[in-house]
């Protein structure tokens, strides 16, 4: 098999092991009980305190389900941390009638439970269906990654292709709880998946770059109709169908992590207490304009973005790659979101440290090129 490159006319997709993707308002109460894998399964929710306590989403969810829930856990915090993870998982391997976990939430529960079925699977060789509920813009549920926080601070993952969700339901009701700054910066992240999955290596050039610029695209039109009106539920489910273009066309090809932004995310968020939604906001603008002057296959394939924005292209793939770059810096000054790693506890000693977890390396072209990006957070 050949394996997908930044030449568009050679490549491979392999699809992943998602069943069905629900969309619109109201998907949870019309289809939730129908995705369940039998009429015997049993359920178990994960997803977060705030979720639990201040919405009315969880406990609707325990009502839809009635006797096939199997009972919920609710302190999966920021990051993914592992002692939660831990508690989790001991409580569904307690319970051998658990054959299904539901996600409700960000990328950290859905993430959480990816890692709990990746536990299971490792103990008694089962994994668990997965129904995944978004009500963030980070599109974990497209990943067969699964990320988090280990007792050290440094975020860590397993992957297999068994944790892509079985299930997606994305509910703009749902969604209508997600505080504002939260959704916006998290559609900052979903950008940083489509810009980086459009310059990714081996990347298939259908369908996951032609449904990374659509993706790109809906993200720069639909986040400020969202911002001027967040109850918006027909915004609210573009934005998210959006999300699932920036990463759910990624298939199995592709080798590796998403691009040097996401590194740089790994390396500023659960270290520093920086949620990914906005670590995106600090990083990708500059790195898409630092991929721009270094790295011409990149420049080439982020330089066919701009005419979806409205912009017409110059035929210099470095300078049209160089003003998308710009176009995102604009968008995070618009949706009023952070720009400025001075707005958290990160002082200019941790510039090393940041750079070299964000590369692997300690000195060299590409450590000196990333330690300027870095400095330059410092705004």
């Amino acid at each position: 098999m050949t394996d997908a490159t930044t030449n568009p006319l050679s490549g491979l997709w392999q699809p992943t092991q998602l069943q069905r993707l629900h969309y619109g308002s109201g998907t949870v109460s019309k289809h939730l009980l129908d995705c369940l894998p039998s009429s015997s399964s049993k359920a178990f929710i994960i997803t977060g305190n705030s979720l639990a306590t201040k919405t009315p989403l969880v406990q609707s969810v325990e009502d839809l389900l009635g006797s096939k829930h199997a009972g919920t856990f609710s302190k999966i915090g920021e990051h993914a941390p592992v002692a939660q993870l831990d508690e989790a998982t001991k409580l569904v391997e307690d319970d051998p009638s658990i054959d299904t976990v539901i996600s409700i939430g960000g990328g950290s529960p859905i993430d959480s439970a990816k890692a709990i079925s990746y536990r299971l699977h490792e103990n008694n060789a089962k994994w668990l269906h997965h129904i995944a509920i978004p009500t963030t813009l980070s599109a974990s549920e497209c990943t067969f990654m699964a990320g988090y926080t280990e007792s050290s601070g440094v975020k860590t993952g397993v992957r297999a292709k068994e944790l892509v969700p079985h299930v997606v339901l994305y509910d703009a009701s749902f969604a209508l709880h997600t505080p504002s700054r939260l959704w916006t910066s998290t559609g900052l992240r979903a950008l940083d998946h489509a810009l980086e999955l459009l310059y990714h290596p081996t990347a298939s050039e259908m369908p996951a770059r032609w449904q990374a610029l659509q993706a790109a695209s809906a993200l720069f039109k639909h986040l400020p109709e969202y911002q001027k009106d967040p109850k918006n539920e027909d915004v609210i489910t573009k934005l998210q169908l959006a999300a699932f273009a920036s990463l759910g066309f990624l298939g199995y090809n592709v080798k590796g992590g998403l691009g040097l932004s996401h590194a740089l995310g790994y390396a500023l968020g659960s270290p520093y207490k920086i949620p990914h939604g906005i670590t995106s906001c600090l990083t990708l603008g500059h790195v898409v304009k630092l991929k721009a002057a270094t790295d011409p296959d990149a420049a080439v394939q982020v330089a066919r973005l701009l005419p979806f924005l409205g912009e017409a292209g110059s035929g210099d793939a470095k300078r049209d790659a160089e003003a998308v770059g710009e176009r995102v810096l604009q968008l995070v000054r618009v949706l009023g979101l952070d720009a400025d790693l001075r707005n958290y506890e990160v002082g200019r000693d941790q510039i090393p440290v940041i750079t070299k977890r964000a590369t692997g390396v300690e000195s060299g072209e590409v450590y000196d090129a990333v330690e300027g990006l870095v400095k330059g957070l410092f705004v």
